[in-house]
């Protein structure tokens, strides 16, 4: 492989593994969406799903580019509901 298929091949795997993180990242955002808004409403609500996606965030971020994703507490959700709804 010369040096043009080396570039092309590590730029087109950092860009698959970007592309599966910005999946993994909306999915950890519609479970916070859904979140906030059932705490918003009064109801009760899990940080467990968002952690779950938080998790998987965090080990794909291990092999390779992206960021990591902290851990989302119910008292998070709580200030987040609070200042959207200001």
């Amino acid at each position: 492989m010369n040096a043009h298929e080396a570039i092309t091949a590590h730029i087109r795997k950092q860009n698959a593994h970007l592309e599966r993180f910005l999946e993994l990242d909306e999915a950890r955002e519609r479970a916070i969406e859904k979140a906030t808004a059932l705490c918003a409403a009064g109801q009760p609500f899990s940080t467990d799903e968002i952690n779950e996606w938080s998790a998987r965030i965090n080990a794909h971020a291990r092999n390779g580019i992206s960021p990591t994703r902290v851990i989302v507490t119910q008292e998070m959700i709580r200030e987040h509901a609070l200042r959207s709804q200001s």
